[in-house]
């Protein structure tokens, strides 16, 4: 049946890269796709928190078992009710944490969300990651869970690191980058 449904949605033409998905409590959930370009969504990225506390055999445990999503390019806009509406979808969250700058204490395009049960983050991952939120196709990735100070942006500026290398104007995130200039026509 989900198959005849994603066809007729795209044979319309209203949605299309659609993927259907089952929801936890009964029903079916909808979520446009960016480009997964066949990637489990389920397994954990090779990125890894260079400032935890412990081994990386550690740290794979942890994520293994973990019910805390990374989510990242944010909108700076994007208020935590907006992610709250999204993530809810997929389960019972127990909190949500925006990342905010160091210095001006702003959103700066990140967040956590904490589920109460990891089967519930696992339908975030393969329903809402790669997804627009804000105008923004947004990404997940597994978090071993927050620590307090790590709401805080790690760049130079105070935000996060990818946004001072950007050599592009992102309205978005603050517009141009923080350690290249604007360019003067």
């Amino acid at each position: 049946m989900a198959n005849e449904v994603i066809d007729r949605i795209q044979y319309k033409g209203r949605l299309p890269q659609t993927l259907l998905c089952r929801a936890p409590r009964g029903g079916w959930m909808y979520a446009l796709v960016a480009d997964l370009k066949g990637r489990d969504a389920l397994r954990h990225s090779d990125y890894r928190d260079q400032r935890f506390k412990g081994t990386s055999r550690e740290q794979s445990r942890l994520l293994a078992v973990s019910s805390t999503l990374y989510v990242g390019n944010l909108s700076y806009f994007t208020t935590e009710e907006q992610v709250y509406e999204l993530f809810s979808r997929a389960g019972r969250i127990r909190r949500i944490i925006m990342g905010i700058d160091r210095f001006k204490k702003t959103p700066c395009g990140f967040c956590f969300v904490e589920y109460y049960y990891r089967e519930d983050a696992e339908d975030a991952m393969r329903c809402i990651n790669a997804t627009r939120l804000d105008d923004r196709i947004i990404r997940t990735d597994w978090d071993v869970g927050f620590v307090e100070g790590r709401q805080y942006g790690r760049g130079k500026h105070g935000g996060q690191v990818r946004d001072e290398y950007r050599k592009d104007y992102d309205p978005g995130r603050g517009g141009w980058g923080k350690m290249v200039p604007p360019k003067m026509d």
